[in-house]
């Protein structure tokens, strides 16, 4: 057996864990003590767990007392599941996680994107001890609620998270060992939930973090290919609709995609106010139009009318910590988009930035790299789709009769907390008089 390694760092600590489980976790301990008591830790803990500590220390989450929501009930459970877009991915995560859990005396548990376990399969001794920790069907496992943890902090981060021994906030938890990546709708980016794979510390394996990401990635992967398999079926209902209508019309799902089109240029999406139903609506890419339901979508055709009012108020709202939208407001009526997280970042950037950002400016704002503007300008032009009569470029920026209003958290360093843009992080310990910004708690107009 080899020299096992001196913990010098986060990353000589996942090392060592690789040789030496209990020693790993006795640093950690360690770690966590001195961290949690305001004094200098031995090895400082890695960024993503320092981040979530920080998170739910100010959210008053206690490290040293095992405080559980309310499980749900077995009818809210169902209602749920049966909601859930995660159903449609099981077979993917059991075939890609369960024969290989149970194996290595590990569980595999799927939450919803509010953190609460939908499934939990695998191990029987695993699932037994998971029970005494309250990891069970129904609970709330998000991180506001029991800290730092390998569901509620990947739903927060947006990225896969190893959660080890006492990485964990709460002490009772700090025998386990759980690795989470998050599950996002491919059809509009938004979290929909978070696959884990759990078990006691001593089954840790540090190549956990990759597997489980890439199951998480083939269920985004089987996720796509059945939306454009619901695209097609659309498509195929429309089609002979659109080619006996004169003018301008297209048909989408009930997300806004684009099945069909006809006398217009083709958009992949079409952003649809909330809440949408068939009648007479102004949609930012047809104009006024009126809507009549298909089966998974809508027939929207284009009717000739005056120009609209110009909109004067855009809501900016990046308040929650894992929803983020955008809202538009005028004498015709609103409309409200849910965004991506790349999406929230970009906007939220122009909002702070009301003069505008360069394509290079907004590249080192979000990756650190001026070089990257292919990728912003991408990014822009997919934002211009749904919000495109409200934006400027050269620099990019909100057109100067947009009334912008940012809706912000209520604490300052929980803006965006999936985000390591460089821009974001500026904006976290910004001032609040940096920028024409409103609290969540005031509502006020900047």
């Amino acid at each position: 057996m080899g020299e096992v390694p001196v913990a010098h760092s986060a990353k000589d600590v996942t090392r060592l864990a690789a040789v030496d489980v209990g020693q790993a976790a006795r640093v950690l301990g360690e770690v966590r003590s001195a961290t949690l008591s305001g004094q200098r830790a031995p090895v400082p803990p890695r960024p993503v767990i320092e981040a979530s500590w920080g998170r739910v220390l100010r959210g008053g989450v206690d490290p040293d007392h095992d405080v559980r929501a309310d499980p749900l009930s077995l009818d809210e459970i169902e209602r749920r599941r049966r909601d859930s877009p995660l159903r449609h991915v099981l077979p993917v995560l059991r075939e890609g996680l369960l024969s290989f859990a149970d194996v290595a005396q590990h569980i595999m548990v799927v939450a919803d994107a509010d953190g609460r376990v939908l499934w939990r399969e695998g191990s029987s001794p695993v699932l037994r001890r998971a029970d005494g920790l309250g990891f069970e069907p129904g609970a709330d496992w998000g991180e506001g609620v029991v800290g730092t943890n390998g569901v509620g902090t990947p739903a927060v981060t947006r990225r896969p998270v190893q959660v080890f021994a006492s990485e964990h906030f709460v002490r009772s938890h700090t025998s386990w060992t759980c690795t989470g990546a998050p599950i996002t709708d491919p059809r509009d980016g938004r979290l929909i939930g978070v696959v884990d794979v759990s078990g006691p510390l001593e089954t840790m394996h540090p190549a956990t973090l990759a597997w489980v990401d890439a199951v998480a990635k083939l269920a985004e992967a089987r996720l796509r290919e059945l939306h454009l398999t619901s695209l097609d079926r659309l498509r195929a209902v429309a089609a002979p609709l659109l080619a006996g209508l004169g003018g301008r019309a297209l048909a989408v799902d009930k997300d806004g995609w684009t099945a069909a089109v006809t006398g217009m240029p083709y958009v992949s999406r079409v952003a649809l106010p909330v809440p949408f139903a068939p009648g007479r609506c102004l949609l930012p890419a047809v104009g006024p139009c009126t809507v009549e339901p298909l089966p998974g979508g809508w027939l929207v055709r284009a009717v000739d009318a005056p120009a609209p009012e110009r909109v004067t108020r855009v809501v900016l709202d990046v308040a929650h910590p894992r929803r983020w939208s955008v809202t538009v407001t005028g004498d015709t009526g609103s409309w409200t988009h849910e965004l991506s997280a790349r999406h929230a970042e970009l906007l939220c950037l122009l909002a702070l930035h009301r003069s505008g950002r360069s394509a290079t400016a907004l590249a080192a704002d979000l990756f650190d790299d001026p070089a990257r503007t292919v990728t912003v300008r991408a990014e822009m032009s997919r934002i211009r789709r749904y919000l495109g009569a409200f934006l400027e470029h050269r620099p990019y920026r909100f057109c100067d009769a947009a009334e912008v209003e940012v809706l912000l958290p209520r604490n300052r360093h929980d803006l965006l907390p999936h985000s390591v843009a460089p821009g974001v992080v500026r904006a976290r310990s910004a001032p609040e008089s940096h920028a024409a910004v409103t609290p969540e708690t005031d509502g006020a107009q900047p």
